[in-house]
């Protein structure tokens, strides 16, 4: 449903943000070794299942490593780690590829997504998970005991990424980062060892990963408390038409009122006129208000009364629900593809400011742009409560998370968006208004990656007076070639904690084996290599 209609460019062609891995031979013999080492798939170019494995939930980047690893195990993934120490490869892990930026050009690709054991105690509330497990599995798991994770608003992302960089999900206004419960993380390092990280093992290791763990090792496994909620009040509050700037106006006051108990957001969304689309979005500009209230139903029909006030809605899906039906509040899409997306975290917002942003992203913008606005703020502003720990996380009194995601159509058709755009973006690609498209231009994927850069600047720079910083969960694609890209690793902490972040990638990992990481993790000494997220 999300299709470009890309009209201009703006940045200049961008090239690949990863380098290529080392013209280091892989030996026959080391390779059986991997072979007889490991118990998951050890595969090559060329080999039946390669590239599936190497493919992810996002479809503008595909991995093109020289040895995959199929894990099965933390064992498998000491093997791995250090096979490819051995033979001068960088390390890349993938587990859904929700957070793909730029994909890999030779090396080692652990794919974890066979590592998919869940285990709930329900007596500590705890759950431990292994790393290909993804959200809407420990939800399953933990909701017969009438308990939850502070998971996401999909069930298809995996569980350890998203957590590393904090995790903002359903329930993170009432309980925080998913970051701030963790208990402890099973780490394969640099050198191929296994660690097990408490905040009493390693107190620094530990705090770092929660908010800043891309790059300072593979995460095997993970164990995390659970919260007692089995039931929500929530789902959606839709305006379309006149009633859109009336609820822009609106959402920013209204969240001012409500109690932490209540995590809301407002999304924009331009559905284009496809028959695939429901009636009722066809070709429609939609406001869409998601409401998650851990608080009693008639006290939920209260706080949102303020808002059904705007006036008659296109739908009105609010209701009491099992917390297994979270998922079901924001409808994230299921279906694999293409897109680039950013972000910026508000120290507030004025209704005028949001109005902008609308207009700039609506019907007549050159292309599709999804926005959501996150109310944050309650316990995400808070450190170190019962059952938390201080981790990571960058600025975490930001009241706001305007997030902006785009399609790029024909962007699908290749390997890889990044390498096709340093080879002339592309020449063979299909025609970008094929089937699907909904009416994008043909210029390219190139020209569409730029067009959407361009619209996303303009964008944010319409709530520049509040911001003050990025979330690495939010940003999509490969920025590691744009101009500014120092400036937007360095956006996602303060200035002292990314130096800290640093000083630990140089102690961790100081070959920078693991390179591969999203744009807001640290590297030793210099910009970090923004390439694929480790655990994707």
């Amino acid at each position: 449903m999300e299709i470009n209609d890309l009209a201009r460019t703006h940045h200049a062609p961008a090239t690949p943000a990863a380098p290529a891995a080392p013209a280091t031979a892989v030996t026959p013999a080391a390779l059986a070794e991997l072979v007889r080492q490991a118990r998951g798939p050890v595969l090559v170019p060329g080999d039946d299942g390669y590239d599936t494995e190497r493919s992810g939930f996002q479809r503008a980047y595909r991995h093109r490593p020289d040895v995959i690893v199929g894990a099965e195990c933390a064992g498998d993934v000491v093997a791995a780690v250090g096979f490819a120490r051995a033979q001068g490869l960088p390390v890349a892990v993938q587990a859904t590829g929700h957070g793909l930026s730029a994909a890999t050009d030779g090396g080692l690709l652990i794919s974890t997504r066979r590592m998919a054991g869940v285990r709930v105690d329900a007596a500590a509330r705890t759950a431990r998970v292994e790393a290909g497990v993804v959200w809407g599995q420990v939800v399953e798991a933990a909701a017969p005991y009438g308990l939850a994770p502070l998971n996401g608003s999909s069930p298809g992302v995996g569980v350890i990424s998203y957590t590393l960089g904090g995790g903002v999900g359903v329930l993170a206004r009432t309980y925080g980062f998913a970051a701030d419960r963790v208990r402890s993380v099973d780490l394969v390092t640099a050198d191929a060892r296994q660690l097990h990280v408490t905040a009493d093992s390693d107190p620094e290791l530990f705090r770092a990963l929660l908010g800043g763990g891309h790059g300072l090792g593979v995460v095997t496994a993970m164990e995390f408390g659970l919260v007692p909620v089995a039931r929500l009040y929530g789902g959606q509050l839709v305006f379309g038409g006149e009633r859109i700037d009336a609820a822009l106006a609106a959402y920013p006051d209204w969240t001012a009122t409500v109690p932490d108990e209540l995590t809301s957001s407002l999304a924009l969304i331009a559905y284009p006129d496809l028959p695939h689309l429901p009636e009722p979005l066809r070709g429609r500009y939609l406001a869409q208000i998601r409401i998650a209230y851990t608080g009693s139903a008639e006290e939920g029909e209260r706080l949102v009364a303020p808002l059904r006030a705007v006036g008659p809605r296109v739908s009105d899906e609010l209701r009491e629900m099992p917390y297994a039906d979270s998922h079901t509040i924001h409808r994230d899409p299921s279906d694999p593809h293409a897109y680039d997306g950013d972000n910026a975290l508000l120290s507030g917002l004025d209704a005028a400011a949001l109005h902008r942003v609308a207009a700039l992203t609506g019907p007549d913008a050159p292309v599709m742009c999804v926005v959501q606005l996150n109310h944050l703020g309650g316990a995400m502003a808070k450190r170190g409560g019962p059952g938390e720990v201080a981790g990571s996380v960058g600025h975490r009194d930001a009241r706001f998370a305007l997030r902006l995601l785009s399609p790029l159509p024909g962007a699908e058709a290749g390997d890889d968006l990044g390498a096709r755009m340093g080879d002339g973006l592309g020449a063979d690609a299909p025609d970008a208004d094929g089937p699907g498209s909904g009416g994008a231009s043909s210029e390219g994927p190139g020209a569409a990656l730029a067009t959407v850069r361009a619209l996303h600047a303009d964008a944010l720079a319409a709530v520049a007076p509040w911001r003050i910083g990025r979330s690495v969960n939010f940003l999509f694609g490969s920025h590691g070639e744009r101009p500014d890209a120092a400036g937007v690793a360095r956006s996602v902490h303060d200035a002292d904690e990314h130096r800290r972040l640093a000083g630990l990638k140089a102690q961790h990992d100081p070959d920078n084996v693991f390179r591969f990481h999203p744009s807001g993790a640290a590297a030793a000494d210099r910009t970090p290599v923004v390439g694929t997220t480790v655990h994707g």
